[in-house]
């Protein structure tokens, strides 16, 4: 007997352009959409774009796109509140007067199936817009289908993507954060709950639990942040180089590359949400720390900017930013403002940092110099080119070289249980022997030359 195939679902992309927005910017927002549905494995089949003065309050687009959305989804377009309408002549006149001005341009909507069905009806409706609950309702009613604002779908993407037990709980956070607003009173929601919580709906007994549960995963985090700052501490005094920047482009690649570790990589949105610490490769002396972070994404929700907030320590803490870019994708220039704007919001804006155009070995020599001419002190790299990988290494190096002094030390043999430590925080230029103890000549950074005095003291 043949197996079923579960068909793949099909989604509607929903965006509506206003006044402020560039065509650029609505198309790149939109393209930046696509991907994140088709990273939850649906098939975009459709576009509904619409150019507006400001967002229809109700259904976020006007009435002649809702229809055409309707037409894609199978649904009637129409969103019944169960209330008759109220008349009014004055109400009238001013919709009449009015919406030729709210709808600014039209356009047909953009449809494409792999088989080249116009018919094929989408399942899912997903807007690039945050949606109030009553606009997720309105539309749910209009279409039949599910629907989606860029928030649900960049949570889903995190929950779905959560390895570690500290992400998979940052995400529910932020999960459940997005769920309860939008929370709706059952069929049977008017009757009261028995026993404890006696005179809550269903309604309230459920958000009441969310909120439980939230104070409950925010404990358990604030343990795993206590332990997680002990270990941070510990490495205050270390060289540490933190990859950050937009999502998907390259910084796990690049990880892998600098330090050997086997760190997930994969060609998607928010592959990475653990923070990983390694050493990098062939190892230093001192020894230098490098982090992966979580990616950036344009309107990354709030909620998981405070969940993450363990993860974007890295970055504010380190020694060292490598702004990571695809400098492949069109629209690089705004995916760095997207990184630099979420930093300036950590207050990491002043940790000295490197640009990395990564993805070099997509470009064509045109766009290249273009980037060049913009970014004159990027580096140009490919992470999966070994040439490109030593020379940031060593750019790397260079760059903390810079800070360090030269110092002697005197161990007395008494005290030789330090060499090991010396070793781990200082490079040894030069070692030699006399009956006072070992004489080195130490290249450091200050701070860690002033700690190996005080414990040679």
């Amino acid at each position: 007997m043949p197996k079923t195939i579960a068909a793949t679902p099909r989604a509607v992309l929903v965006g509506v352009q206003l006044p402020s927005v560039s065509d650029v910017d609505h198309e790149g927002d939109l393209a930046e959409l696509g991907r994140l549905v088709h990273t939850l494995g649906y098939e975009v089949v459709g576009k509904v774009t619409q150019k507006r003065a400001g967002l229809a309050s109700g259904t976020v687009v006007g009435e002649g796109k809702l229809m055409e959305l309707a037409k894609l989804t199978g649904g009637s377009g129409e969103t019944f509140t169960g209330a008759p309408e109220r008349k009014s002549k004055a109400r009238d006149k001013w919709a009449e007067e009015n919406e030729p001005e709210e709808v600014l341009e039209e356009e047909e909507p953009e449809t494409f199936d792999e088989d080249g069905d116009p018919t094929a009806k989408a399942t899912v409706v997903v807007v690039d817009h945050e949606l109030s609950p009553a606009q997720a309702r309105n539309l749910e009613r209009a279409t039949g289908a599910t629907v989606l604002d860029r928030t649900g779908v960049i949570v889903d993407i995190f929950h779905r993507h959560a390895k570690s037990r500290e992400a998979r709980m940052q995400v529910e956070i932020a999960r459940l954060n997005y769920v309860a607003p939008r929370m709706r009173e059952s069929t049977g929601g008017t009757e009261r709950q028995q026993g404890r919580g006696a005179g809550e709906s269903s309604l309230e007994l459920d958000r009441r639990k969310i909120r439980d549960r939230i104070a409950e995963l925010k404990e358990q985090l604030a343990l795993i942040h206590a332990d997680q700052d002990q270990r941070r501490y510990a490495r205050k005094d270390q060289l540490r180089v933190a990859l950050v920047g937009y999502t998907n482009a390259g910084k796990s690649s690049l990880m892998r590359a600098l330090t050997g570790s086997e760190v997930f990589v994969a060609d998607r949105l928010f592959a990475t949400l653990d923070t990983t610490v390694r050493a990098l490769q062939p190892e230093t002396r001192p020894r230098i720390l490098v982090s992966d972070t979580v990616g950036f994404i344009k309107k990354l929700p709030h909620d998981l900017v405070a969940s993450f907030k363990s993860t974007l320590d890295e970055a504010l803490e380190a020694s060292l930013l490598l702004y990571t870019v695809d400098a492949a994708d069109p629209t690089c220039e705004a995916q760095l403002e997207v990184t630099r704007g979420v930093l300036r919001e950590i207050g990491a804006e002043a940790v000295p940092s490197l640009l990395l155009l990564n993805k070099a070995d997509r470009l064509d020599p045109k766009r290249r110099a273009e980037l060049l001419e913009k970014y004159p002190e990027a580096i140009v790299l490919s992470a999966h080119a070994p040439e490109d990988v030593g020379a940031l290494r060593q750019t790397i190096i260079d760059h903390f070289e810079k800070s360090m002094v030269d110092a002697h030390l005197v161990i007395p043999y008494a005290q030789q249980a330090l060499i090991a430590q010396i070793y781990e925080n200082a490079r040894v230029v030069t070692e030699e022997f006399d009956e006072t103890g070992r004489k080195l000549l130490v290249r450091a950074l200050p701070a860690a030359v002033a700690k190996l005095t005080r414990l040679l003291a």
